[in-house]
């Protein structure tokens, strides 16, 4: 007799759809094994030969977090190429690098967390380096191509799921997860809700993330958008994966909910399907479902729900096919295309935005490279540990050689003295060098510092340190082996970092004036340094008092360098941990004082000036006495090599900016200040001078346009141009299209972008440009409808080098949807449907959906709703409220017809009441409301 060998179940048969084999797998799990998928961490289920699962790697711009891999330049860098090819390309590198890495590391996941579509709205958020652009067209463009690069070609079987980061409407890190962003429907649907839209309609994308905020008072882990548009834009399943701690902060931090039951259960029926809380441990989310379970807050068709999107996933990713994973074998990792890759986005990132004719540099030039950066190659919290390195001085020597390159770093070198009259001391170690995080981390914000390295000491004479003001007095010491002071868990100050890092950063120091000197700050730990006998450390008593003996000051080394050459590049920006990152944005757009000071020194004494920076976000610079002016995210390995080549014209700069370089803070909104519209925000609505504007970048070439023509057909626009290189080289340009609407009924933008080419062409080419604009993009959200609408009328075309650069213009007329009067008699008003506002913010109307309006600094704000029809007569109106305070309403800005008033505040900010009045109109007016007091509106209502 022969052993029967058991049918394989139906969900390990390939030649069933997707969803019968999910369904299949779904009927097998237990209760308690369903439950378990929710977390992060899922673990195995052996009995159905099923591996442990875990959403979640990062993957912004290289494999991060899990030791060495490829690093391209930062997001913000790849959105400054304008070349959706090319990061199409940057993508699909990474994912097979995931691939190889996985296979000799199961720590390795394929749910990536990779791109972030935030918009660039402001640019002193902290993690403007994560982001693309501040356009909507542009971001989509650029992440739609990074999603297809991440999923690969193959039409069943995905190399990698990619989930876009953070929904929605997330530009803050100040008071992160518990801030709400106010967005009325017109940004929501024209600006915040765009990239994503976008991108999801392409089809790579496996799922979202919601961010920490609140938008409109309500989380957004709990936010009902999740199934009214972002399920919405595709059949595709979308796994919505919590960020990290998250729904706990939904209690802990926001006090939305008063149980992490409740919570849990509003999260997971909103449509978040995997929590990512407590790191591995899972014991608390799966406590937490239970209990909602148990209370009737979940039902188990609610947690199958969420199951199947995640198995949606993990299909596509070809886990129940092995032998049909196109992917499995992958192994390209740091292969020589990826290294040139890597190269050829650097080099495409860098942006000129200004040249006197100074560049590109002759061969015979003798360089002299200064500032903090010019020997730096800097990681982000999101990079990978580097395989290969270049800085910018590294480059410059290998282009011109050592012989012609002087380099001063501009530090100020200084000896630390104690109030017993000796100095700080860094001990000789003979322990090997470490970076950080090179092993590979599932959660690098647990990575402990060295403990193997002595403690700093005093002696007679102590250690020269080098000393870096990074702004805000912000400082950093540098021992002479090239470590940083830091300090780890044992409170001892040790000289032991590559660089400044982690999630708390552990380098950073600042001066407190004491007495007759300074007392030394530990920024990471909050205490100050003291002297003891078992060496120095950090404690909460007995500050030492330190005077610091300056050595050498930075501007001295920066200056002597400068005069023994024809050429002084000054390497300015950002260490991308301190002063603008995760949970922490910037205070100002000015270069910091130190960088300042030796941008002046270098200035002084040679006028042939070229200010690079090196930056994560832009800066508010005076570029008039400068004979050039780049910039270029931090570039990943080969940023000094790129960095280089474009200074001598190997390659000519078309890098071009992806969000608007303002001239001073004065320019800027608040930072809360989430309505683009109202506050006259980005390239779209800024009507004042930028430094540099959207989309501006030089080239070594010039380009000639002409030939613009523009036909109505089909339901879109076609639109064609030439473009010619006048100049001697090869180059690149990047060819812009905007429009703008001639006479609007309602503020629009003043350009916005609708398409863009980016082409190589050679002196004295012409390359033939045509672009098919769909009708839908001269839409606007029409608050009086409820929805999209194209108006009739003329529109402006534009086309050009940057968003202000504009060379060929023409004109098309449009037919649309004539504007309609609000139809108030028969539907009242959406509070928040408003045209105008001045002091308002919009709230949630109860904690599952609806919003309502209420004054945003709980005293008074008014509102405007336009062209509303009252037909022919109405008698009353009615307003739902909750709180305390009242409503005024008045016609077309003239007396107040009704004060509205509930005679006792509500008991709650969700229990409504109707109120009513009697007011007479006819006819068509514009209804202004006045809200006085923390008082909540969510509908006006009118009857005849």
């Amino acid at each position: 007799m022969t052993a029967h060998t058991p049918p394989s179940p139906p969900f390990r048969d390939p030649r069933l759809p997707f969803a019968e084999r999910i369904d299949d797998l779904l009927s097998r799990l237990t209760p308690a094994e369903k439950i378990a998928f929710l977390h992060q961490f899922a673990p195995a289920v052996e009995r159905l030969g099923i591996a442990a699962f875990r959403t979640g790697q990062e993957a912004l711009h290289g494999v991060a977090w899990m030791g060495p891999a490829t690093v391209f330049p930062q997001a913000v860098g790849l959105g400054a190429t304008w070349n959706p090819e090319l990061v199409r390309r940057v993508g699909d590198a990474v994912s097979k690098e995931v691939r190889a890495m996985r296979a000799k590391d199961d720590r390795v996941g394929l749910n990536v967390w990779a791109p972030t579509v935030n918009l660039l709205r402001h640019p002193l958020w902290g993690r403007n380096e994560e982001g693309y652009s501040e356009d909507p067209k542009l971001t989509s463009a650029i992440a739609t191509a990074y999603t297809h690069g991440l999923r690969g070609d193959h039409p069943t079987y995905w190399r990698t799921a990619p989930v876009l980061k953070h929904w929605l409407a997330h530009n803050n890190e100040t008071d992160r997860s518990t801030t709400s962003s106010s967005v009325r429907p017109r940004v929501l649907h024209e600006y915040d809700l765009r990239a994503f839209r976008q991108t999801v309609e392409a089809g790579a994308v496996a799922g979202v993330m919601p961010a920490y905020n609140l938008v409109n008072g309500r989380p957004n882990h709990v936010s009902p958008y999740l199934d009214e548009h972002l399920r919405a834009w595709t059949d595709e399943d979308l796994l919505v994966c919590s960020d990290a701690g998250a729904p706990s902060n939904l209690v802990d931090s926001e006090h939305y909910f008063d149980t992490h039951e409740e919570a849990t259960a509003a999260s997971l029926v909103a449509g978040v399907d995997s929590f990512t809380d407590h790191g591995t441990d899972s014991s608390q989310m799966i406590g937490r479902l239970r209990g909602a379970l148990d209370r009737g807050l979940l039902t188990e068709a609610d947690v199958d729900t969420a199951v199947r999107r995640q198995l949606s996933v993990r299909f596509r990713l070809g886990e129940f096919d092995p032998e049909y994973d196109p992917h499995d074998a992958t192994s390209e990792f740091d292969t020589p295309a990826h290294r040139a890759l890597a190269q050829e986005a650097a080099e495409q990132a860098v942006v000129l935005l200004k040249n006197d004719g100074l560049l590109p540099l002759a061969p015979d030039t003798r360089v002299a490279v200064v500032g903090l950066l010019a020997d730096e190659c800097k990681r982000d919290w999101y990079s990978g540990t580097l395989i290969h390195r270049s800085t910018p001085l590294e480059g410059l020597y290998e282009r011109f050689g050592a012989e012609r390159v002087e380099f001063a770093e501009g530090v100020d070198r200084v000896r630390v003295k104690t109030s017993a009259g000796t100095f700080l001391h860094v001990p000789e170690a003979d322990a090997a060098d470490e970076v950080r995080g090179a092993e590979g981390a599932l959660d690098p914000a647990l990575l402990a510092g060295r403990t193997d390295l002595p403690p700093l000491t005093t002696d007679a004479t102590g250690t020269e340190l080098a000393l870096v003001d990074w702004g805000e007095g912000v400082l950093t010491l540098r021992g002479p082996d090239g470590r940083y002071l830091s300090v780890a868990e044992d409170g001892y100050v040790r000289a032991s970092a590559d660089q400044p890092g982690g999630w708390v950063v552990q380098e950073t120091f600042s001066l407190e004036p004491h007495e007759n000197g300074h007392l030394l700050k530990h920024l990471g730990t909050g205490r100050h340094v003291c002297v003891s006998a078992d060496g120095v450390k950090v404690a909460d008593e007995d500050p030492e008092v330190f005077e610091l003996v300056v050595v050498e000051r930075g501007d001295e080394a920066v200056a002597r360098a400068a005069a023994q050459a024809d050429v002084v590049v000054v390497v300015a920006g950002n260490d991308p941990h301190i002063n603008g990152r995760e949970t922490e944005d910037r205070t100002t757009l000015r270069l910091p004082g130190h960088q300042e000071r030796l941008l002046r020194a270098a200035r002084a004494a040679n006028p042939a000036t070229v200010l690079a920076l090196v930056s994560a976000y832009p800066y508010a610079v005076d570029p008039a006495d400068l004979a050039a002016v780049l910039w270029t995210a931090h570039g990943g390995q080969a940023a000094g090599t790129a960095l280089a080549r474009v200074l001598a014209g190997d390659v000519s700069p078309a890098g071009r900016l992806p969000q608007t370089w303002y001239a001073d803070d004065a320019d800027l909104p608040g930072l809360l200040d989430y309505d683009v519209i109202g506050s006259r925000q980005t390239y779209l609505y800024f009507e004042g001078t930028p430094l540099f504007p959207f989309g501006h970048g030089l080239s070594y070439t010039s380009f000639a346009y002409d030939g613009l023509t523009a036909r109505v057909e089909d339901g879109s626009v076609r639109v064609s141009c030439t473009v010619t290189n006048t100049g001697e080289v090869t180059a690149d340009e990047v060819a812009q299209l905007y429009t703008r609407a001639v006479d609007p009924s309602v503020p629009r933008p003043r350009r916005e972008l609708l398409d863009h080419r980016r082409v190589t062409l050679a002196p004295g080419a012409t390359a033939e440009l045509s672009f098919q604009v769909p009708l839908s993009a001269f839409e606007f959200w029409d608050v009086a409808q409820d929805r999209w609408r194209l108006e009739p009328g003329s529109y402006e075309l534009l086309a050009g080098a940057s968003s202000e650069d504009v060379r060929l213009r023409t004109t098309v007329t449009l037919d649309g949807e004539p504007a309609l009067p609000r139809a108030v008699f028969a539907s009242g008003l959406t509070a928040a449907g408003f045209d105008e506002q001045s002091g308002i913010e919009i709230v949630d109307r109860t904690k599952v959906s609806g919003d309502a309006v209420t004054p945003a600094d709980g005293t008074a704000g008014e509102l405007v709703y336009r062209s509303c029809d009252f037909g022919p007569g109405i008698s009353g109106v009615t307003v739902e409220v909750a709180g305390e305070g009242s409503v005024e309403l008045s016609l077309d800005g003239g007396p107040a017809l009704a004060v509205l008033s509930p005679g006792t505040p509500t008991s709650g900010p969700y229990d409504y009441v109707s109120l009513g009045a009697s007011v007479a109109a006819a006819g068509v007016h514009d209804v202004h409301l006045r809200l006085r007091g923390p008082l909540r509106l969510a509908h006006v209502g009118f009857s005849g």
